[in-house]
């Protein structure tokens, strides 16, 4: 692995090529708990029938993108248990009774343990407790933080469902991996609950705030001590690492910290913590960006009304208040405003989906970022032109890699982030090398692509703008620089890799502690 993505602490993770597939791993079984699926069930119509149950079939959602569809075949390897939710309409039918089912349909090779929530439970822990508590404590949005003591309670209650699951699941041999802050108290109770000594590790995917943001959260010495139930915990960047440990070592009594070495012991336990950043598939997003002909891309321009020889600057982000979107929607705002020679030479086009739309808070997102886009087009826009485009359509991942290819620039730029794939993701697409990111400087994914982009505080309007500005001039010799520079690294540090890293650590600590016993 190259020096831009070294692990913070104790533990090296090992080069990987492009084209290394995983690595052989002593582990005999490798559980998985997250809250969301790898595979979905739905009902799908049959004929002309009037949607009788009968009339219809089961049908499966498979996964497209992302960590799901990382681990799918990493799984397939390994023949191991896979527990989440099953939120799916028609899970119940396509399992056994006991909740589970083999995967994938067509050639089974793990199984998917799913647990049932009631909408209480759901409303609780979902979108109670983990998105209105959790979410914006850890994305420093301390004004949209709702500590509910029942929201918490029912947060407790399903993650001792989750961890009931795991112990039914579990030997000595086996590696127990929980995915972000859904689980955060579930480490603990299996550690209390099993009988056995399974290895369990923890990635927490979204960023882990200062020992002042967190010590905010009533129940901080609860979730901290259901953490380090844990024997390893994996965070994207170094910063987060330092954050973690900080706060276990001021806020849980009796806890010894070791920052040289990532180690927090405490009662009588030992929890290590690494930083592993995460990278995408950046081999399958390159093939489809190359078969996302250009033709494609000028009938897409047409559909939404840019003209052909129209530039275009993309965002693709879901709708959700930590992504900066009325932030970005105000830089180009000021841009048009005081440039006016840059009205009418590029769109702006916001990929947006719906997230979470039953929180008031991303309702309250949603409508303020169509009054800005309402407003700059109507000050802006002309009968031949609108500045700002919004696509809120689900597309095929072969057209976003064609938007990502054949767009002038991108624009990512949360207000605070985990890491951001996106901007792994519109690198991997940029096969003719012609491509500028713009990139926060508040993202995890800067610290390894920094020195490549055009790098900007969100919170300022004016260099945000001149960010955009900055893009669009950028001379075609600088951009192909930047661009090859940026691939190489998000393809030495892809997806694979990362899961190579993460389960060679947890091997490696393994090894330890069993010479330690």
């Amino acid at each position: 692995m190259s020096n831009d993505w070294q692990s913070a602490t104790g533990i090296s993770p090992k080069q990987n090529s492009e084209t290394e597939s995983l690595a052989p791993l002593s582990i005999d079984n490798v559980v998985v708990v997250s809250n969301r699926q790898p595979y979905r069930h739905r009902y799908e119509q049959n004929g002309d029938g009037d949607g009788s149950r009968a009339e219809r079939s089961i049908a499966v959602d498979r996964p497209t993108g992302g960590l799901t569809a990382g681990l799918d075949p990493v799984m397939q390897k390994l023949n191991g248990t896979w527990i989440a939710w099953g939120d799916g309409e028609a899970d119940r039918d396509a399992t056994s009774e006991d909740g589970q089912v083999s995967v994938p349909p067509e050639e089974p090779e793990y199984t998917l343990q799913r647990l049932w929530l009631t909408d209480k439970e759901i409303d609780g822990y979902y979108y109670g407790y983990s998105n209105r508590a959790l979410w914006p404590l850890c994305h420093l949005a301390m004004g949209r933080t709702v500590f509910d003591g029942e929201q918490w309670r029912t947060y407790r209650r399903v993650n001792q469902k989750f961890a009931e699951k795991v112990v039914d699941n579990v030997d000595d041999d086996t590696v127990v991996w929980f995915q972000d802050y859904h689980l955060a108290c579930a480490p603990r109770t299996v550690r209390l609950q099993s009988s056995s000594s399974p290895f369990l590790l923890h990635f927490w995917h979204i960023p882990w705030p200062s020992i002042d943001a967190f010590r905010a959260c009533p129940q901080h010495q609860e979730i901290l001590k259901g953490l380090l139930g844990n024997d390893l915990i994996g965070f994207h960047v170094t910063q987060y690492c330092r954050n973690f440990l900080e706060c276990a070592a001021r806020l849980v009594e009796e806890t010894e910290v070791d920052y040289d070495r990532g180690l927090i012991r405490h009662d009588g336990h030992e929890t290590a913590v690494s930083a592993f950043p995460m990278g995408v598939e950046a081999d399958s997003i390159e093939q489809l960006s190359e078969a996302a002909d250009e033709s494609a891309w000028q009938s897409f321009k047409h559909r939404h009304a840019i003209g052909p020889n129209t530039r275009v600057v993309l965002g693709v982000d879901r709708l959700d208040y930590t992504k900066g979107i009325p932030e970005r929607l105000e830089a180009l705002e000021h841009l048009w405003n005081t440039q006016p020679e840059w009205q009418g030479q590029f769109t702006y086009v916001q990929k947006g989906t719906e997230s979470r739309s039953e929180i008031p808070a991303y309702q309250r997102l949603q409508n303020r970022v169509d009054e800005i886009i309402d407003r700059v087009n109507s000050r802006f826009g002309t009968d031949e032109w609108q500045p700002i485009v919004l696509v809120d359509e689900n597309l095929p991942r072969k057209t976003l890699c064609g938007l990502y290819r054949y767009s002038d620039a991108a624009i990512v730029s949360p207000l605070r982030d985990g890491m951001n794939l996106v901007a792994q993701e519109y690198i991997a697409s940029q096969v003719d090398d012609d491509g500028v990111l713009i990139l926060s400087e508040l993202a995890g994914s800067h610290e390894a692509l920094g020195d490549a982009v055009l790098s900007v505080n969100p919170y300022d309007t004016e260099a945000h703008a001149k960010a955009i500005d900055q893009a669009l001039t950028m001379p075609a010799a600088e951009r192909r620089n930047r661009t090859r520079r940026l691939r190489r690294r998000v393809h030495n540090n892809d997806l694979s890799s990362w899961l190579n890293d993460v389960f060679e650590g947890a091997q490696q600590l393994r090894e330890e502690q069993e010479a330690k016993s």
